[in-house]
């Protein structure tokens, strides 16, 4: 035990409960400074997103009360992570700094140099594992190999030990003598200056109360059908617990050990699958941090190499149609409103726009990466960089290159009674199922009815899809080719 101050830096943890950091300075005793810095020029490349910047607000917002309700207070600084704790350590006379990893590549790089030169200044420098189930370094082939096809990670990390029991938040927290001067989190500016964010507030509570709550919801409403349900956007069937786990609002342990208790005394073969599933999508968060920390260049260039010859399109047009939802498409147009709405799409949806971009329109998938980037508010690299590239056929476990989604077909299977389609595309909404999905095949006679004019309220497809399907085939077919030579 110390009477010496620590420091706790919180960054995408921003939790009290089940928070390693904290939970190691509150052992060491004397005073905790619970501090977070706004650093965005730290990895310059990957900024935080507009929709990001939003909810990072509220989650600092409700990290604050939170700390003020244990007797703290959360410290805001905007700079150089190494000079703003320097300085608050000399000014809390701290001995520690503790902090929990990231895995990142430019912010694990950054980390590195913060904790050299903490070390350097005489600090103590302590890390912890608690934005992921399973170190990215920990779970390798046999050969010592990182994994590239999901199955075998997955089945590597369940022989692993029981992730962790998460531990309660702290009762209190021991405060300085004396507290270093703090920034108005307005001064971090990062509210968008016209407010484009209702539908954001109207859709998400950022912070642990938040994320507990949404979490207690999908258990008791949503885990025994997630199994089946999880690929209906028509229906509340995903935990919408993304972008709570991005900012570390609850730990991934959490989830795992809530969702097994779940479990506990239930005889419900629906709720063994339903959970077994999801801990699987679980274990997909995890591989998609296990690639980007093996493979750090795939956040701007394909795994495989022979996509780097791809003869991707440059039509603006048709990356602005995709961006604003104006593709003639329901489905695809139908996901795009919702990102923008709301801050989310549906996962099945993202897998159908984003093979709409690339494999209709051949739009390089590092455009639509960058857009999700800016628009959601669960953007997360690791994730964000393994479902592209896996659209696009051009990663690790990628879905083959002849993988094309049908926008109609996948509207119809999964949006059935086309509910999600009316929701957002309300030009359309009129139609009966049957052309719901397909609009431009509607009689004449139906589409009037139906008050539907196409090429004006609603815009002709963009592309005929068989014919676009047959393009990008050619161009695969070409690259392969090439390779053999």
């Amino acid at each position: 035990m110390s009477n010496a101050a620590t420091i706790v830096w919180f960054r995408n943890d921003l939790r009290v409960a089940d928070n390693s950091a904290l939970a190691a300075a509150r052992q060491r005793g004397g005073p905790i400074v619970p501090v977070f810095i706004h650093a965005p020029h730290q990895a310059d490349e990957w900024e935080p997103g507009g929709a990001g910047r939003w909810w990072l607000h509220h989650s600092l917002v409700a990290l604050a009360e939170q700390l003020e309700a244990l007797g703290s207070r959360l410290v805001l600084r905007a700079g150089e992570p190494l000079k703003e704790l320097g300085a608050i350590a000399q000014q809390t006379r701290a001995a520690a700094v503790c902090w929990n990893r990231r895995y990142e590549p430019e912010l694990r790089a950054g980390d590195a140099r913060v904790e050299a030169g903490l070390r350097e200044a005489g600090l103590e420098v302590l890390t912890f594992k608690a934005g992921v189930l399973f170190e990215p370094v920990e779970i390798a082939t046999r050969d010592g190999r990182p994994y590239q096809v999901f199955t075998p990670f997955w089945k590597r990390c369940l022989e692993e030990p029981e992730p962790e029991t998460p531990t309660p938040a702290p009762s209190s927290l021991p405060a300085p003598a004396r507290w270093p001067a703090s920034r108005p989190l307005s001064a971090l500016k990062l509210l968008p200056r016209v407010d484009w964010a209702g539908g954001l507030r109207e859709t998400w509570l950022p912070g642990e109360p938040g994320a507990a709550r949404q979490l207690e919801r999908f258990l008791e409403q949503g885990a025994a059908g997630y199994d089946n349900d999880r690929d209906r956007p028509d229906l509340t069937g995903t935990s919408r617990l993304s972008p709570h786990l991005h900012f570390g609002e609850i730990s991934p342990r959490t989830v795992w050990h809530a969702a097994k208790d779940r479990l506990r005394g239930s005889r419900s073969r629906r709720l063994q699958a339903g959970v077994t599933s999801f801990l699987r999508e679980l274990g997909w968060r995890e591989f998609g941090h296990h690639l980007l920390h093996h493979f750090p260049h795939t956040t701007d260039a394909p795994l495989r190499e022979q996509f780097a010859a791809f003869p991707w399109s440059d039509d603006e047009d048709a990356l602005a149609a995709w961006q604003r939802g104006a593709t003639g498409y329901p489905i695809v147009d139908a996901g795009m409103r919702e990102l923008w709405t709301t801050g989310w799409m549906h996962n099945r949806v993202r897998m159908v726009v984003a093979s709409f971009l690339v494999k209709d329109l051949l739009v390089d998938w590092r455009h639509g990466a960058r857009w999700f980037w800016d628009t959601l508010v669960d953007a997360d690299l690791a994730n964000n960089t393994l479902g592209w590239q896996w659209t696009a056929g051009c990663g690790a476990d990628a879905a083959p290159f002849f993988r094309i989604f049908n926008p109609v077909s996948q509207g119809e299977r999964f949006d059935p009674q086309g509910a999600y389609v009316r929701k957002w595309v309300p030009e359309v909404a009129g139609l009966p199922d049957r052309w719901l999905h397909k609009p431009w095949e509607a009689p004449a006679d139906v589409l009037r009815d139906a008050e539907v004019e196409l090429g004006g309220g609603y815009p002709q497809p963009l592309v005929d899809h068989a014919e676009a399907r047959d393009r990008a085939l050619t161009i695969f077919e070409s690259l392969k080719t090439a390779k053999a030579r």
